[in-house]
């Protein structure tokens, strides 16, 4: 993996020349500097499946849909690969994803702005990459899945895909286009109905990266041993580490980035073991209070570093809301809030997990 990191003018100084000039004057091309979405400028931010580049904003709406929608990376604070490089550029950068997702929007339906709300951008954006509204009649003829297979709630979408409609998908993508036409011009006729409920729509603060590390004599779930995973769960976002076969003191090293709502919920840690034939079991679970690191990122933000350091000590004596094998200090490191933390997994005959947690604000 390589690191992409630096200053924001110069988000690729870690990469190899090579991948660093493609990728650098990738981001400076035309249509690349500002969001794909709602136009804001110098966007940080990039789909690498869509191959769009958005801003910190509608990166988080894009990161509830799911990385099987849309997978983010920060241009600034992900590890980058020459293939991930290779597949942004191929995509082809914001004019060609704008031209395929928005080739027909309808006069009612308004694209959002810099200074748009949570909704307006969730709305959009949905209507744009999962129910494919805005396609031409070419693309969605070649639509490699059909946005009727997605389900939504009132938290967001549901990513339980009824397996047996895509195993058939194929056969009715000419209908479904015909389908998509027709809605297209319903769209067109009559104003959009607005939802009753704005659950999930909410602000974000700023994001935190999560290492996990390794887990340590964790139970066994099959015969002799377990195929563990681990999944993180922020308000209704959710992501998890690689399986990792047959083994009971894992190490996955693998980091994981999350958006943090407004009111910011705990992070829930919870373990399972992976099943080819049935539902995954349960391996353990925790939460973590990020309220403590959040604070502690605002405070070296806004105010001098005696004063920080003050509101530190109070941050590190008041943790009480989960359960530690150590003491989960928060350090201030460069200016960034992390906390090391070894989690005593509940509900469970034994287990730990170990994890590092850092806190970027959005002004970062």
């Amino acid at each position: 993996m390589l690191a992409v990191g630096g200053p924001i003018d110069h988000p690729v100084a870690f990469l190899p020349d090579g991948a660093k000039l493609r990728l650098a004057n990738f981001l400076h091309e035309s249509g690349n500097e500002l969001c794909s979405d709602c136009g804001s400028p110098s966007p940080k931010w990039v789909s690498t499946n869509l191959g769009a580049f958005v801003c910190i904003k509608c990166s988080g709406v894009h990161r509830s849909l799911g990385v099987h929608i849309s997978k983010i990376l920060s241009v600034n604070l992900d590890e980058w690969t020459e293939e991930d490089v290779d597949n942004v550029i191929k995509l082809g950068g914001n004019t060609k994803v704008n031209l395929k997702y928005e080739d027909s929007i309808p006069n009612n339906c308004r694209k959002p702005q810099p200074d748009s709300t949570i909704d307006e951008r969730t709305d959009f954006i949905k209507r744009k990459y999962v129910m494919q509204q805005f396609l031409n009649t070419e693309e969605q003829l070649s639509c490699p899945f059909n946005p009727a297979a997605f389900q939504y709630s009132s938290t967001g979408i549901n990513s339980v895909v009824d397996k047996k409609y895509l195993n058939g998908m194929r056969v009715h993508n000419i209908g479904q286009a015909f389908l998509n036409n027709r809605k297209r011009k319903d769209a067109e006729q009559k104003p959009a109905k607005k939802s009753n409920s704005t659950a999930g729509m909410v602000e974000f603060v700023g994001l935190i990266k999560v290492k996990v590390v390794r887990g340590t004599n964790l139970v066994i779930r099959d015969v002799r041993s377990s195929d563990p995973y681990v999944m993180l769960s922020l308000g209704s976002q959710s992501v998890k580490t690689r399986v990792i076969k047959n083994n009971l003191n894992p190490v996955w090293n693998e980091k994981l980035m999350l958006s943090i709502p407004e009111d910011v919920p705990p992070l829930k840690v919870n373990v399972f073991d992976k099943d080819k034939f049935s539902t995954d079991d349960p391996m353990g679970e925790a939460e973590i209070d990020l309220e403590p690191l959040v604070s502690a990122a605002k405070a070296f933000e806004n105010v001098n570093a005696n004063e920080s350091s003050k509101q530190l000590e109070k941050m590190n004596r008041g943790k009480d809301k989960y359960t530690l094998v150590n003491n989960g200090t928060i350090t201030v490191v460069e200016g960034k809030a992390k906390q090391d933390i070894a989690l005593q997994l509940q509900n469970v005959e034994s287990g730990e997990i170990q994890i590092e947690i850092e806190c970027v604000p959005l002004t970062q």
